[in-house]
């Protein structure tokens, strides 16, 4: 079995590309493109602005995946 790397990183939502993607930014003042997972697209759409947690790889740090709120 292949271990997969993540990180798990806070996140500012900057603006909407379209309806599954969103411009991001990290602390440090990182952009990507934080995408929401298609057994995911149900989930309600965080606001502009809000912090949000995203999954992203080590090895490609230009996208991530909006991890849902645990809370629902």
């Amino acid at each position: 079995m292949e271990k997969k790397e993540t990180i798990f990183l806070d996140a500012r939502l900057l603006s909407v590309i379209d309806k599954h993607a969103f411009d991001a930014e990290l602390s440090n003042g990182h952009r990507f493109v934080a995408f929401i997972a298609r057994n995911e697209q149900g989930m309600q759409l965080p606001p502009i602005g809000s912090n949000v947690t995203v999954e992203m790889s080590p090895y490609d740090m230009s996208k991530g995946r909006l991890v849902p709120d645990q809370e629902q």
